[in-house]
């Protein structure tokens, strides 16, 4: 079971009320997944029978895990600053090096990705996701009923992150997890393997081998004909260099052997294997 998750929301309403001297309040310690009934005192709260201090310092847009006899931000730096960010919805999404690896503005980061998730029709399928994250497609996958789903993830920081994310699914059974690089072990996957793919790469100025020519042409390989693909790209560069990337994919996959559309305002490709 993952420990208590603190936001500086959540210690705010157990400050509150312990400044009122209300000896119980009701409060969500998973990211909103669930809510639970909190002992308050003055100097600490309780929580399952445990007792818990109240922070120091409580940090806007960070969440804080329980390690041993502290709270400690849900971040690590190896090569690169990575942290899980709550959100005014619930679901976190992550940010690595300060940038925001998930959409956040207008929707839910895990209602975004029951909306792509649907366009591949995931229902007895199985899929292949090429660039894991929170794991918010796989999720989907299995709550549609896919058959199978073969997640990648490149960076175990960010499978840490997943560990303690009670919005990120559970590995076993139909979700299977490899941290690896789908572009180097793309190619030892068999042909005609999967019935759909998921691609959400980080974006071209940091994952250029995720746009090219040779891993589409690896895409196409691995997947059956009249298998769908949706290929989120979002639209970088498009207002400071005028540059379109979803058209340039959507070239790169025509010539790999895809039928390809620009899907919704721009902001991927859907494909469908010829």
């Amino acid at each position: 079971m993952i420990g208590p998750l603190l936001t500086e929301k959540v210690h705010a309403i157990l400050r509150a009320a312990a400044r009122a001297g209300t000896p119980a309040v009701e409060c969500s310690l998973d990211l909103d997944r669930s809510r639970t009934t909190v002992g308050v005192g003055v100097a600490e709260w309780t929580w399952q029978g445990e007792r818990f201090p109240y922070l120091e310092t409580c940090k806007d847009r960070t969440v804080y895990h329980w390690v041993g006899e502290a709270f400690q931000p849900v971040s690590r730096f190896t090569t690169s600053l990575i942290k899980l960010v709550p959100t005014e919805w619930g679901p976190p999404t992550f940010e690595i090096d300060g940038i925001k690896m998930l959409p956040t503005a207008r929707v839910s980061p895990y209602a975004d990705a029951e909306r792509k998730v649907g366009l591949i029709q995931p229902r007895g399928k199985a899929i292949l996701d090429t660039c894991g994250g929170l794991g918010y497609f796989a999720a989907w996958c299995l709550q549609s009923r896919a058959s199978r789903v073969h997640s990648y993830e490149k960076n175990a920081d960010v499978i840490w992150l997943r560990s303690l994310n009670p919005w990120s699914p559970e590995t076993g059974g139909s979700l299977t997890l490899t941290h690896g690089d789908i572009a180097a072990q793309i190619g030892a996957l068999p042909g005609n393997s999967f019935d759909a793919i998921l691609h959400d790469p980080p974006r071209f100025g940091t994952a250029g081998e995720l746009y090219s020519q040779a891993f589409y042409d690896q895409l196409a390989r691995v997947l059956k004909r009249n298998g769908k693909l949706f290929h989120y790209t979002g639209t970088p560069n498009k207002l400071t260099s005028g540059r379109n990337v979803p058209n340039e994919v959507a070239k790169r996959l025509q010539h790999a052997g895809f039928a390809a559309k620009l899907n919704g305002d721009g902001d991927g490709v859907l494909a469908v294997k010829k």
